[in-house]
């Protein structure tokens, strides 16, 4: 019976200093280093679309989207990732333990493109840690198996209230940055990809 190997633990300084010189994008969380999966054509396709349509709308305002190259950590609970897109408003703040200053910290809304893979922790763990930033008002998913856009907003009591959109025809309000999204724009170009099956054992 083999005996278990410890895991490795790194520190957040351990950590910037792997991701500056690494081939692909890694989360961290609790001392841990995570590999993060890479994405579809149709994935990439919606986040150039995201980028393009939310940015035109944020000219002229001190909002900026960026994209998935941006890491970003949640400072109550220490993970670091990287969302599809994020938009920043107002001053820039950063992690102090990058020193780089590469790592914000102080998103109004983010955005994560549904996966096969990454469909349940989106929703479920990773929002958990969403919740947790002050600044963040709105996150969005967006599906890449058909024309749907779900927006959680948070309300002044801290709760979050759920609202979607299906249908390439629709359009959907972002209230945390003021704007509308026509969901044509977000999907356009795109062919979708199958919808993983639901198997039944």
């Amino acid at each position: 019976m083999g005996i278990a190997q410890p895991k490795t633990r790194y520190t957040p300084q351990e950590y910037y200093a792997l991701e500056r010189d690494a081939e692909y994008k890694s989360e961290y969380f609790d001392g841990e280093i995570f590999a993060m999966s890479g994405g579809t054509d149709e994935h990439s396709a919606i986040i150039g679309n995201i980028i393009i349509a939310v940015g035109l709308r944020l000219r002229g305002t001190d909002c900026a989207i960026r994209d998935s190259n941006l890491r970003m950590k949640v400072q109550a609970t220490g993970l670091r990732t990287y969302p599809d897109a994020a938009v920043y408003c107002g001053k820039a703040e950063f992690d102090e333990e990058d020193k780089d200053g590469q790592t914000r910290l102080n998103p109004t809304v983010i955005f994560e493109v549904l996966s096969r893979s990454t469909e349940g922790y989106d929703r479920g763990t990773k929002f958990e840690h969403y919740q947790m930033i002050p600044s963040l008002k709105s996150y969005v998913l967006v599906s890449q198996w058909h024309a749907r856009i779900d927006v959680f907003e948070r309300q002044a009591d801290s709760t979050w209230i759920l609202r979607d959109a299906s249908g390439i025809q629709a359009r959907i309000a972002i209230a945390g940055i003021g704007i509308e999204l026509p969901l044509a724009e977000v999907y356009d170009r795109v062919t979708f990809a199958p919808r993983p099956s639901l198997r039944i054992e």
